[in-house]
């Protein structure tokens, strides 16, 4: 940890790398080593060099065709006891090595941007931010799933010590807080682009912005402390271990340690932007920057580097040119400056900065309290140390280019802005420039030559510094952050005294083995012979049978007396929607006829206050392979879809709801129902997770039931993305369902999914989903709860 008074000295610099050197993680092997990315599209491997104070090279890994920009290290398992190491790249790829050579043991794709963040789990999950607004969930070689909510480039993002928990920050200048998968939380506060994220403790976290500032937070949402220090973006921040202390890198050419909530000391380093840091097990602080050269610094007197080196760093650091423009020293006058004599007053803090004019010349320095002197940390001219070249730090809807150029089509018209990389196609970028801003295709030679022209030498048109997020607009819906909980109690839907509660026995699935766990006849006996599993995996969709024709059509009746004229229905009507529920009902031998159907689509868009009979027929209706076909062909699905997600809004009627997700259930009964609901998975998923806010049991029965067909049938095809978002799924409702019949619904769901699947299991384990259940292993009644919820753990 960072000791109290003692001072960071360099300990080495460390030549290597070609371009600018954009991340840097501590390693697990070799001991007391680290990993380096950089612009030059190479990752390296660094150990400790055991006879001098340095590190050595280990080897160099390529396998990116662009910039390398952020690393992790994926933590050792039975199969790589030595770990693995993940890098992310401009060519929107992830690359995994192992520790030993120098080509890519897999390849990650599956980002339409930049990969700029990485930060891995336990079970070897891997968590990526992208430049495409989005962060992916790796499970070795497959993505399992995506975290969708953000506005704007993602730069940040962290796995949480507690399992299933994740970060990201954006340039949409918030934090996200997932969950399983889903949003639970998202934290505001800063003024600009999230650019690092670090972790205190499974309760508090840091990150750092493009406003300069840090911020420490608590998981529930509050922000506990802002720190201020830094006078231009903070690129990177990382956490001493053991400790709250922590450091920061920017774009004020500086290094800051922070102590007890303070900026103890700053470090100043000869390059325009540091772009990275991290610490290593002893407390040495590693820096990368745009400059190409890694340095370390260390409190440890027999680690720190010789007089001479450390001279030599000093004489870099005066010989460098610091911008004013760039704001680092506040507003600079040349003509009320003091001169040198200025230099014997002590000065007041550590890192404090003092400018004087020498010779025509403005100097600046910096006051260091160990030292007790000012040392020189460069002339300030008119531009930057970094070329636009070498830093890549124009900021353009929350990305970085080399140039974002502002072109002017005609003298009265709008201006546009157009980013470039140079290693884009000038050609295909201004073809996209025109595309995108609906431009004259004429324009197309003209506009690239501009490019050609503007990009040959190191000049560079004046670009402004602020960027403004143009990702506006209202903020995508994030699925779990409704909170509207409904209060109505799980009343029958066709109201009074012994009417009938729709399905509320649980299905008509014939016995297998001759007990089938899901009737509440004949409740299973546990023998006292070794239990067999007879609960998964589940081979067949569970449906809602139960039905009372008289009632429903009595209802129908009555409610048909007092609609509205456009929607009333004729008496032939009545008795064809009589037929058709015979039919369903398996009373009468006839098929459902068009005529029937249609009567009934007529019906299920009658008013959501008197539907709820009609939605009723459709549930019975849907299990007969007619109407089931009719309903879920290529034809039809469409608007059969969108009706009963209608009614799964949580603001709406409860009976509806419950209503509408037994339909859902029911339409896997055959295989165009199957496919349907399959190809409609994520968004029927989706919104049916939103019913879980009520606390209504047959509802989150009824839900429960939705989840377990999808497992049922994801069981069946190699789905990664599919299972990930029904683990996520069972993940979330577990929390809020109290009803047993639910959980244990739920319970088989889980076993379905992960049997004879390691992968599944792997995700499972990471969602910590082993840790949800284990309070139902010791359930006394229903016996089937704590067998199947044994049965599961025994797989985890």
């Amino acid at each position: 940890m960072a000791g109290e008074g003692s001072t960071f000295r360099l300990r080495c610099s460390l030549l290597g790398h070609g371009q600018d050197v954009r991340g840097l993680t501590r390693g697990l092997f070799p001991d007391g080593g680290f990993v380096s990315v950089s612009r030059d599209r190479t990752a390296r491997l660094w150990a400790p060099d055991g006879l001098n104070r340095g590190f050595t090279e280990m080897h160099c890994m390529s396998g990116h065709s662009n910039f390398v920009s952020c690393v992790c290290i994926i933590p050792p398992s039975d199969l790589y006891p030595r770990g693995l190491i993940a890098t992310g790249g401009n060519d929107h790829n992830i690359c995994i090595f192992t520790v030993d050579n120098s080509a890519p043991l897999y390849v990650l794709k599956g980002h339409k941007n930049t990969v700029c963040s990485l930060s891995s789990g336990k079970f070897g999950t891997l968590l990526s931010g992208s430049w495409d607004t989005t962060a992916k969930v790796w499970l070795n070689d497959r993505c399992m799933m995506t975290l969708q909510g953000h506005t704007a480039a993602i730069w940040a993002v962290k796995i949480l010590p507690e399992q299933g928990l994740m970060l990201t920050g954006s340039a949409d200048k918030t934090i996200k807080l997932w969950k399983a998968g889903r949003c639970e939380r998202t934290f505001t506060g800063h003024e600009d682009c999230v650019r690092g994220l670090a972790i205190l403790s499974e309760m508090e976290f840091l990150s750092c912005a493009n406003d300069a500032s840090v911020r420490r937070w608590q998981i529930s949402g509050e922000c506990l402390q802002v720190y201020y220090g830094h006078t231009n973006y903070i690129y990177s921040i990382s956490v001493f271990p053991r400790c709250k202390d922590f450091v920061t890198t920017g774009e004020d050419r500086s290094l800051r340690i922070w102590k007890q909530g303070e900026c103890a000391q700053t470090i100043r380093l000869p390059a325009q932007s540091v772009w990275c840091c991290c610490v290593l097990d002893n407390g040495d602080i590693v820096v990368g920057a745009s400059d190409g050269i890694i340095r370390v610094f260390t409190e440890a007197l027999e680690r720190t580097a010789s007089a001479e080196e450390i001279q030599a760093f000093e004489n870099e650091l005066a010989q460098a040119s610091i911008d004013p423009k760039t704001g680092d020293l506040g507003d600079i006058s040349a003509d009320d400056l003091p001169g040198r004599e200025h230099l014997k007053d002590p000065g007041a803090r550590d890192g404090q900065t003092r400018l004087i004019k020498d010779n025509g010349k403005v100097e600046a320095y910096q006051w260091s309290v160990s030292e007790g002197r000012w040392i020189k940390i460069g002339d300030v001219v008119g531009s930057s140390g970094a070329t636009q070249q070498t830093s890549g730090k124009v900021l353009f809807e929350g990305k970085e280019y080399d140039y974002v150029f502002t072109i002017d089509v005609n003298e009265n018209g709008p201006s546009y802005k157009l980013p470039y990389n140079i290693t884009d196609d000038p050609w295909l970028t201004a073809y996209n420039f025109l595309q995108k801003n609906d431009l004259n295709p004429m324009f197309l030679d003209q506009v690239a030559k501009f490019i050609m022209d503007n990009t040959k030498g190191q000049t560079l048109l004046s670009t402004s510094n602020q960027f403004s997020d143009p990702f506006t607009g209202a903020g995508r819906y994030v699925p779990g952050s409704s909170s509207g909980s409904s209060t109505i109690p799980g009343a029958d839907p066709f109201t009074g005294a012994g009417r009938y509660v729709p399905g509320s026995a649980s299905n008509a699935v014939p016995p297998v083995g001759g007990v089938d766990p899901f009737t509440g006849m004949g409740a299973y006996q546990s023998a006292a012979a070794k239990v067999e599993n007879i609960y998964f995996p589940k081979e067949d969709a569970v449906t809602f049978d139960q039905a009372n024709p008289t009632q429903i059509l009595g209802k129908l009746k009555e409610l048909n007396g007092s609609a509205a004229e456009e929607h009333k229905l004729t008496e032939d009507d009545l008795i064809v929607l009589e037929k058709l529920l015979s039919a369903a009902c398996n009373t009468s031998a006839e098929t459902p006829t068009a005529q029937q159907l249609e009567t009934l689509w007529r019906a299920v868009n009658w008013p959501e206050d008197i539907v709820f009979p009609a939605l009723d027929i459709l549930r019975l209706s849907v299990r007969h392979p007619t109407v089931n076909e009719n309903f879920c062909s290529e034809k039809e699905h469409v608007q059969f879809i969108i009706l009963l997600l209608k009614f799964l809004n949580p603001k709406g009627k409860q009976a509806n709801q419950l209503l509408a997700l037994r339909a859902l259930c029911n339409c896997f009964v055959s295989h165009a129902g199957q496919k349907l609901m399959m190809e409609q998975r994520d968004e029927i998923m989706t919104q049916a997770i939103e019913t879980k806010s009520g606390n209504n049991k047959n509802i989150h029965i009824a839900l429960a039931t939705l989840t377990l067909n999808y497992a049922v049938c994801l069981h069946k095809v190699n789905n990664v993305e599919g299972k990930a978002q029904c683990l996520s799924v069972i993940s979330t409702v577990m929390e809020v369902v109290q009803d047993l019949e639910a959980i244990f619904r739920l319970l088989v769901a889980l076993g379905t999914l992960i049997s004879d699947d390691t992968n599944a299991v792997q995700l499972a384990k990471s969602l910590g989903v082993d840790s949800q259940i284990k309070k139902y292993a010791s359930v006394s009644e229903p016996a089937k709860v704590k067998e199947c919820c044994r049965f599961v753990l025994n797989l985890l």
